[in-house]
């Protein structure tokens, strides 16, 4: 089998062009994947702290400290808070939420995905809005 160079070069070009992690076409019985890098597509929580100065005079009050374990979007896609237009949000700042529980649904193409909570905890933050697109690693959510 000859690999035509082209086809890869395109799609690499695509990949810049379009800010896309990864890209597969197939043609008959072809099928070529083009991936930026190998990065295993996981939730795992991570934990983020800000640091603050104690010299009064360099600290700036209006700035968002913000502190906590974070949950990142396993996929690329549509952020949606409820399971359909009207319906009960999966997740509301303060509610008490348990490793495994649906935080939130991002949709891709036309597959809606279930994303579940990789810690328990107390929802600090919603960090998208509903119908938000969000990238892969982009923290949605952040718990105390």
């Amino acid at each position: 089998m000859k690999i035509d160079k082209k086809i890869i070069k395109e799609l690499s070009d695509y990949l810049k062009e379009f800010d896309l992690t990864e890209i597969e076409i197939t043609e008959k019985d072809t099928k070529i994947k083009v991936s930026k890098n190998n990065v295993s597509i996981g939730n795992q929580p991570k934990v983020i702290s800000s640091l603050t100065s104690t010299d009064s005079s360099k600290s700036d009050p209006t700035q968002n400290v913000k502190s906590g374990t974070e949950i990142t979007s396993p996929i690329i896609g549509t952020a949606y808070h409820a399971p359909e237009p009207g319906a009960k949000k999966f997740v509301e700042i303060g509610k008490k939420i348990k490793k495994g529980d649906t935080i939130m649904i991002v949709e891709a193409m036309k597959t809606m995905n279930h994303v579940p909570s990789t810690a328990d905890g107390i929802v600090k933050e919603i960090c998208v809005k509903d119908g938000q697109p969000v990238e892969f690693g982009q923290t949605i959510i952040v718990l105390e």
